[in-house]
């Protein structure tokens, strides 16, 4: 239980329970990565486990993925490592309900969109903010146009605006919304998915899941050479950076 995830079995050891636990605003960084990674790569193989909720400790779910972690000495793995969870929950053959309360940003929604079904709180902010950093959102650029259109995914990811978990849902992204969204996700598997087989549930999740899953892995491999050949080599992307490291005003030269 120790470490930036707790992981325990419920509902008779069918629900592998992740949750985030980091201290503060539970920042998607190289260990939180891992520690998902390593939790969800033997639940795939294991028959005994029907589906996944991952929640969060704390008012948020997370305020995004390590800004340090994303300068120029360490944003190749970073990104490595996050794009590599990213593909293991697009493949992963257990439903994977997420659970969301107040901020759920950047590299922590990219994390929550490669989930299967989200549950939120009516007041939570779900956004990508990288373009005000000066950078933008990799995973998310293919995740949410699967997920909510084109059009809205491009409002999202070119504004860096925020949405509520009401408007969340109405765009397609967010598939409940409940004052307490743990609680939902938990009756939606005791009453949707608690009694089923969990071997054709998994036939299922890969039946539906399988282009989608396709689809956001092969973009994703040239969003990520674009973000680290092209983006980081212009001026403003490493000031945007930068500035937010130092807690001032960026000063952006366009190039």
């Amino acid at each position: 239980m120790s470490g930036p995830l707790k992981v325990w079995r419920d509902r008779g050891g069918r629900l592998l329970r992740l949750r985030l636990d980091r201290p503060k605003a539970n920042i998607v960084d190289a260990a939180m990565i891992a520690a998902l990674d390593a939790a969800l790569r033997p639940a795939a193989d294991d028959p005994e486990v029907t589906a996944v909720m991952l929640d969060a400790e704390g008012p948020h779910f997370s305020f995004g993925a390590s800004v340090e972690e994303h300068l120029p000495a360490n944003c190749a793995a970073m990104l490595g490592s996050l794009h590599a969870l990213i593909r293991r929950m697009l493949d992963c053959p257990l439903p994977i309900l997420v659970a969301v309360r107040g901020q759920c940003l950047g590299g922590g929604l990219e994390v929550a969109a490669a989930g299967h079904l989200l549950f939120a709180a009516p007041d939570a902010r779900l956004g990508q903010p990288e373009i005000k950093l000066g950078v933008f959102a990799p995973a998310a650029s293919c995740l949410l146009p699967e997920r909510i259109g084109q059009g809205g995914a491009e409002d999202l990811l070119y504004s860096g605006r925020s949405l509520s978990g009401e408007e969340a849902a109405r765009m397609g992204l967010v598939n409940a919304v409940a004052a307490d969204p743990e609680a939902s996700a938990l009756a939606y598997f005791d009453q949707q998915l608690a009694s089923g087989s969990s071997s054709s549930l998994r036939f299922a999740v890969r039946a539906a899941r399988a282009a989608f899953a396709a689809r956001v892995a092969a973009r994703l491999e040239a969003v990520e050479r674009l973000y680290l050949e092209e983006l980081m080599s212009t001026r403003d992307a490493n000031e945007g950076l930068e500035a937010f490291m130092a807690k001032r005003p960026a000063q952006w030269v366009n190039r």
